[in-house]
């Protein structure tokens, strides 16, 4: 039923997201909704805490499946720059419902060191190995590589660039390798 209710709000927005159009995609009755949920905003705040959960817990669980550090961080970069755009149409939407709703910061605030959290232990192990001598410090590094990555959000969404004309992977991993010290 979640899964519907993120379906819908991608596609309305958090504003516009009503019981109605939820129990229209679910095939549930509103009352069934009502009583499951309590409110609309009930709804749509665990819709968009589930999703957003089900993202990292996806870019950690693909992190796990690599042990040479570089290779994790261009797993994790690749992951970051196919996202779909219903998926960055939903964390939009979050986001923006975030930024006037303080338990939705709260939880955003801690998705995002969730988010983080593989692309710094990649790049520690990588410190810690030898692989990489960074140039920065790594945190900053971090934060730079995600904001690359976020940054892609609203271009994307409004559909002036496509992820198939994302050209820039190339130089977005040569920066990355740059400024770790490393030759892959």
């Amino acid at each position: 039923m979640l899964e519907q209710v993120v379906e819908v709000l991608s596609e309305r927005g958090y504003a516009a997201t009503r019981f109605a159009d939820v129990s229209q995609a679910s095939g549930v009755a509103v009352s069934t909704l009502q009583g499951y949920f309590g409110s609309r905003e009930d709804m749509l705040i665990e819709a968009l805490q589930g999703a957003t959960s089900g993202e990292v817990e996806a870019l950690a669980e693909l992190a796990a499946g690599f042990e040479d550090p570089w290779q994790q961080l261009v797993a994790l970069v690749d992951r970051g720059l196919s996202t779909p755009v219903p998926t960055w149409r939903m964390l939009m939407e979050f986001w923006t419902a975030a930024a006037h709703d303080a338990e939705l910061r709260a939880h955003a605030a801690a998705l995002a060191e969730q988010y983080r959290q593989p692309f710094l232990d990649a790049m520690e192990r990588g410190v810690e190995s030898g692989s990489f001598s960074p140039r920065f410090a790594v945190t900053a590094i971090v934060d730079v590589v995600v904001a690359t990555m976020d940054g892609l959000l609203y271009p994307l969404v409004l559909g002036h660039r496509a992820s198939a004309d994302l050209d820039y992977r190339d130089v977005v991993l040569a920066q990355l390798a740059f400024v770790l010290g490393t030759n892959p």
